[in-house]
């Protein structure tokens, strides 16, 4: 399996030059963006709904490698493979990685938050 950082310094760097003073709301609506992703993640694995579980899978893979989360974007991109492959079980296994590689990615990101203001 491969593994990428959590976060990409260096691309955070980029955006935070672009974004400057708006940085940090771009940061909280990623955060709150993805938690509803994820939320819709798994009622849709729940329901069976594999379209909407794939459109929403894609979906924060492009805002977590957006973002600067190269490893929850991965991780986004292995779920979408396995669910295009009809793999259930390992878009199961998947979703709990996402879940729990999201919950670092977000207190990263917040122990950012604290330390900029």
């Amino acid at each position: 399996m491969t593994i990428r950082p959590h976060l990409d310094q260096d691309a955070l760097a980029e955006l935070q030059d672009v974004m400057e003073d708006e940085f940090g709301v771009l940061i909280r609506t990623f955060i709150e963006d993805s938690k509803s992703r994820i939320a819709t993640l798994r009622q849709t694995l729940a329901s069976g709904d594999n379209d909407a579980f794939m459109n929403s899978v894609h979906s924060l893979k492009g805002s977590s490698t957006n973002i600067g989360a190269p490893q929850l974007g991965l991780l986004c991109a292995q779920a979408e493979v396995a669910g295009r492959a009809g793999q259930m079980t390992e878009v199961r296994a998947l979703l709990a990685e996402i879940e729990n590689e999201f919950h670092v990615v977000e207190l990263l990101f917040e122990r950012w938050l604290c330390s900029a203001t």
